[in-house]
């Protein structure tokens, strides 16, 4: 967005939905617990459990904690997202290991909070780049690749899952998330992976797509909480699945 205000508050709220704990972002609130730490979960829940891998790429990083998870296991790790924003605040935060930030309490009030990334995790391992999902540039082929929440948020998602079987090394992981929540404002209806009066669901069109280079291995349902304020929470939940490239 142009205006740096609005900039500053959006990095604030995706970092705290990134990185801060349960019991900040909910207090006493009887607010689902298993649905806090999507970014972290989005990892843990979908990677495979083989050993450590040499590389894995994160498209839609947003501000960085799937990426720093995906360094647990892999020696490299590329985060990509189409924010400058958000890729500033990833530098920020691996740079320093925290970075101070402001989310709404309510009303006009602001509190602040500090996104940490946990200090056993190597964060020299991982790299931030801004990038179009639907344009990367040639960046090789990965042990992982990770979209979260991004191909519902994309003008053309077939762009980028055309894109997968050179990002994606033979006997690799693809691991994505989404809710289907298709939108215009996003993807233009006749973009829409399914989901249409007249079509299959987006499951069984993106099965479609993938099929051709990738076995399904497994799916899960990812809740996830947005906190918009300290009452007020966004409930969802991403529909993950992982692939293994032929």
């Amino acid at each position: 967005m142009s205006n740096p205000y609005e900039t500053r508050r959006l990095v604030g709220e995706y970092l705290f939905f990134h990185y801060a704990g349960f019991e900040e972002a909910a207090g006493n609130l009887p607010v689902p617990r298993d649905a806090w730490g999507f970014a972290e979960r989005a990892v843990t829940e979908l990677l495979s459990d083989a050993g450590e891998m040499k590389s894995a790429l994160d498209v839609g990083c947003a501000v960085g904690r799937s990426s720093f998870e995906l360094a647990r296991r892999a020696k490299r790790v590329v985060g990509v997202d189409y924010s400058r924003a958000f890729v500033d605040a990833c530098k920020t935060i691996q740079s320093a290991g925290e970075m101070s930030g402001e989310v709404l309490a309510e009303g006009e009030r602001m509190e602040e909070f500090l996104a940490r990334v946990p200090t056993e995790i190597d964060r020299g391992r991982v790299e931030f780049h801004v990038g179009d999902a639907m344009d990367l540039p040639d960046l090789g082929a990965f042990d992982v690749v990770l979209a979260a929440n991004l191909i519902c948020r994309l003008p053309d998602p077939r762009k980028f899952l055309a894109r997968l079987p050179t990002l994606v090394k033979p006997g690799g992981q693809l691991l994505l998330a989404t809710p289907f929540s298709w939108l215009q404002e996003f993807t233009p209806r006749d973009h829409w992976l399914g989901g249409r009066r007249d079509s299959p669901s987006s499951f069984e069109v993106l099965s479609k797509i993938l099929k051709p280079d990738f076995d399904l291995e497994t799916t899960t349902n990812l809740p996830f909480l947005i906190r918009e304020h300290s009452r007020k929470f966004q409930y969802g939940i991403s529909f993950g699945s992982r692939w293994r490239r032929r």
